[in-house]
């Protein structure tokens, strides 16, 4: 008799782990969704796609990464939000979008803190540890860094002087309470919109100027409505690729190392890229129209005092303190060891 009930039991499990392999077999591949406001054709939608096929080699097949570009998602407060509830798994976002989870990023878009790409990869580089453990934290992954270029303004008129732009309506994004009302105290007029209103906003008037890298204003065709552009450096524009950290975690604990890998050569392969791509896009504009004005010392003096002016209400409001103090030790550290600050914010 037992050894009836043994065969028996050794037939039940034989049959179990085949019914289990033919559902695993039938499963299909674990889908991450994945949204940006990059424009559909752009390098960095490129990029993406590539790393997409880099996620489907090193996974067998078995992760497939869906793309929607061009902000089909929504603004970057409407992408995150979708993640939370599980329609989107990841996001590759600017810092700016990555402040609504934690205001910890604004400290890598502080203006005229940075003088060069190098001395702002010194201080990402150093910063990102903590930036990256704020948001597993808060239940996100960093699957790796990227860059935008560096943010100027662009407008309907031509401008040298903070009071020039000052009394110009100008872009800010929707949802930041805190930050609208900072550029409102330093005497700005913002209009808070979405990114995708800015085209529309410029033609019929609801603003006259926004500020963007080169290459954005290029991509999006903004810069036609608004043709002049200050030769003044206000900010670098990083981001990062996020996911979900449930949805991470969903993926083969053996191949998230790969995936991360993967991620992050792709990364480095786009900076690369779009460094040399913003001062493609600047020629191809002012070839098309666009003005560029030159700043001179006077002027540049003007913004840099002003944005040091309004630096206590920056460190702790819109800044941890402890980050806002993180990032100015870092950038002294660097000059201290490199001769100071070797270019101007321009």
């Amino acid at each position: 008799m037992n050894s009836f009930w043994n065969r028996a039991a050794a037939g039940a499990a034989a049959l179990l782990f085949l019914f289990s392999f033919r559902v695993a077999a039938y499963a299909g591949p674990t889908v991450i969704k994945m949204a940006t406001l990059a424009p559909e054709g752009s390098s960095w939608h490129r990029v993406l796609l590539e790393m997409g096929e880099d996620w489907k080699k090193v996974s067998g097949g078995t992760v497939v990464l869906r793309i929607y570009p061009g902000g089909v998602a929504g603004d970057e407060d409407a992408m995150l939000r979708k993640m939370r509830v599980g329609q989107l798994q990841a996001a590759a976002i600017t810092g700016m979008g990555l402040a609504f989870l934690d205001r910890s990023f604004y400290g890598l878009h502080v203006p005229m803190m940075y003088a060069s790409d190098e001395e702002f990869d010194y201080v990402r580089d150093r910063l990102s540890p903590l930036l990256e453990q704020r948001l597993e934290e808060k239940g996100f992954v960093v699957l790796n860094w990227g860059d935008a270029g560096w943010v100027h303004f662009f407008a309907r008129e031509a401008f040298t002087h903070p009071s020039e732009m000052k009394a110009m309506k100008l872009y800010i994004g929707a949802g930041d309470v805190p930050l609208t009302q900072l550029y409102k105290e330093a005497g700005f007029k913002p209009v808070p919109i979405s990114v995708v209103d800015i085209l529309p906003g410029l033609q019929t008037g609801l603003i006259d100027a926004f500020n963007a890298t080169p290459l954005v204003a290029l991509a999006f065709q903004w810069f036609a409505l608004a043709p002049n552009m200050a030769d003044l450096r206000w900010a670098p524009l990083t981001g990062a690729t996020v996911i979900d950290k449930k949805a991470w975690e969903r993926i083969p604990k053996e191949m998230r190392p790969k995936i991360l890998e993967v991620s992050r050569d792709a990364s480095r392969r786009l900076q690369r890229e779009i460094r040399n791509l913003n001062e493609e896009a600047m020629k191809a504009m002012v070839k098309n129209g666009l003005k560029v004005t030159h700043v001179s010392p006077s002027a540049e003096a003007e913004w840099r005092k002003m944005v040091e002016d309004i630096h206590p209400q920056i460190r702790g409001k819109i800044i941890p303190a402890d980050v806002f103090d993180e990032v100015r030790k870092f950038r002294d550290e660097y000059r201290a060891t490199h001769g100071g600050a070797k270019a101007s914010a321009r």
